[in-house]
């Protein structure tokens, strides 16, 4: 079995192509970066070690890689035999890799008509059907039709911290034990891939906002949190009770939210919120505050891991989001020099003054509840 990967950096060796040699894939990774492509290609092989005491290592093997610059040929030959196509490129790459996929796309329909699903696995709500946005834009109709009966664009939701690092071999990668890989089962097309690392699921969006407004929402509170008291890793910042407390009534709040909306059962989600927390106190991990509240005009979106999840939370639960709206304005105070976005937001705070910067960078209206809620926290945290 053939796998296409594109996106051969941390996350896409470290987990998806781990899983996918697992399932007994051969793995062909696709990336810009020639010096991984080069090593691939000499070894065709690389170690995953686990972030735990025990420093478990595994050889994922039966891998290679093509440059999407240089050999765009033979990529597209590839995508024409491939049993399944992946990515983990990072959603603004996302476009840019959808011209190469579109134009193998059009080869292989012509002479291959086995159903193939896209994954894009990738740290945003319905990144597979971006992805076939992207791609279904430069179709015809009658393209479109022919797709739609033999490609699939599941979505999908992704969780495995993998943490800044920089190794003396570059293939090699350390990622965090735990994972959680989730596949809307209802987009699929043909047969279900047979891959152990995979839950497919008839209904996704639960698990994406459940993982968004937990897992991101949660390393977000954290790093802007810690970074307020001067706390330089996401671990040590759980070693503060201030910032401990803090995150946990931030996470009880999305909780609500969640158990509201999904009828998760709320016992079952204070455990998944206990094991989340103890994933960010893993000292193996020590991911710096700096790296995991980068970029923070994406994070403070209207939608994203912060606002969406409070504007819901008043919409729902129907009532004050405290938590969260602190944990805006930490994230609003976050003035990070080498981070472009955060000078961006500084810059906006000190040319049209908070309020005009919140409404901008939140889309909320000054009238909102929680437009109000964030103001009071920005100023009660000095």
């Amino acid at each position: 079995m053939l796998a296409v990967h594109f996106g051969a950096g941390n996350i896409g060796r470290g987990f998806i192509g781990l899983l996918l040699n697992e399932a007994g894939y051969h793995t062909t990774f696709v990336d810009v970066n020639k010096e991984i492509v080069d090593l691939l290609n000499e070894r065709n092989e690389y170690n995953v070690v686990l972030a735990a005491e025990s420093k478990d290592e595994v050889t994922v093997n039966h891998v290679s890689a093509l440059n999407s610059m240089t050999e765009a040929e033979k990529v597209i030959e590839a995508i024409g035999k491939a049993d399944l196509i992946t990515t983990a490129v990072g959603p603004n790459i996302l476009p840019i890799i959808a011209k190469l996929l579109t134009e193998g796309l059009q080869e292989r329909v012509k002479t291959n008509q086995t159903p193939l699903n896209v994954i894009a696995c990738e740290n945003l709500i319905g990144g597979s059907t971006l992805l076939k946005k992207h791609v279904y834009n430069q179709l015809d109709e009658t393209e479109k039709s022919i797709m739609d009966q033999v490609i699939g664009f599941p979505d999908a939701a992704v969780d495995r911290i993998v943490p800044n690092q920089v190794n003396d071999d570059k293939l090699l990668v350390m990622v965090e034990p735990y994972y959680e890989w989730v596949v809307d089962q209802s987009m699929l097309v043909g047969k279900q891939p047979i891959i152990k690392g995979i839950t497919f699921v008839e209904a996704l969006n639960p698990y994406i906002e459940r993982k968004l407004f937990t897992v991101n929402t949660g390393h977000a509170v954290a790093a802007y949190l810690g970074y307020h008291y001067g706390i330089p890793s996401i671990d040590q910042a759980l070693e503060n009770k201030e910032v401990k407390g803090l995150l946990e009534k931030t996470l009880n709040e999305t909780g609500l939210l969640l158990s509201q909306k999904h009828s998760f059962k709320q016992e079952e989600h204070r455990h998944y919120i206990r094991k989340i927390i103890k994933r960010f106190e893993n000292t193996y991990l020590a991911d710096d505050v700096t790296r995991v509240g980068r970029g923070p005009l994406r994070k403070l979106g209207p939608n994203d891991r912060l606002v969406g999840p409070a504007k819901q939370f008043i919409e729902v639960v129907g009532q004050q989001p405290v938590y969260l709206a602190k944990a805006i304005a930490a994230a609003l105070k976050y003035d990070v020099k080498t981070d472009e976005e955060a000078v961006q937001i500084q810059q906006l705070i000190s040319d049209k003054g908070l309020h005009e910067a919140i409404t901008e960078i939140t889309e909320l209206r000054q009238d909102h509840d929680l437009f109000k809620l964030i103001v009071e926290q920005y100023h009660s945290l000095g």
